[in-house]
């Protein structure tokens, strides 16, 4: 199946190729869809919606989005849905933020979780959702990975994000997960 991934973000895109390596995926990019969709949802798979639905209705092609982000217990969920724009500026801006926010805070739980939604030109839609735990690390540690990989420490691999390489942070992501469990359910 041919699979439109809405977004211009290449480390998603490079992981997604990954996990669906079955299908023909074509980028937002490579399908003519160069716009940025407002992501004006208060949740993850209100966001993942919206993004799918722009890009299938603009490219008459199935289209598959996420929304995703970092949601710390000691913040309140936060940054949450507003991962991306936490601080106005990009990724190192962001993880500045939350360590500032974090600084001399015990509590370190995090999650990241991830909504997905495959939007069919018929109107079907299929969606899924991941989630993989862990702590906030007080610096950053290893080079890999993209966003807030350097801070999350990984319950399930014992380092971070992006200190594990792409098949093993892909193997208990909460990208993975999602997009695994709506791999089980494609046509």
């Amino acid at each position: 199946m041919k699979i439109v991934i809405a977004t211009h973000n290449k480390g998603k895109l490079r992981e997604i190729e990954e996990i669906l390596a079955g299908h023909e995926i074509l980028s937002a990019d490579e399908a003519g869809f160069t716009e940025e969709v407002e992501e004006t949802g208060t949740t993850f798979s209100e966001n993942a919606r919206l993004k799918a639905e722009a890009v299938c209705h603009a490219t008459g092609l199935p289209a598959l989005a996420d929304d995703s982000g970092l949601c710390v217990e000691a913040l309140g969920g936060a940054p949450g849905v507003y991962s991306a724009r936490y601080s106005g500026g990009g990724s190192a801006e962001n993880r500045k933020k939350l360590l500032k926010s974090l600084h001399g805070v015990q509590n370190r739980r995090a999650y990241f979780a991830c909504a997905v939604c495959l939007m069919f030109p018929d109107g079907r839609v299929l969606t899924a959702e991941g989630r993989t735990f862990g702590v906030i690390t007080e610096e950053e540690r290893g080079t890999g990975g993209f966003g807030y990989d350097s801070l999350f420490l990984s319950d399930d691999l014992g380092v971070t994000f992006a200190e594990a390489g792409e098949e093993a942070k892909n193997a208990v992501s909460h990208r993975g997960r999602a997009l695994r469990a709506l791999a089980e359910r494609l046509p």
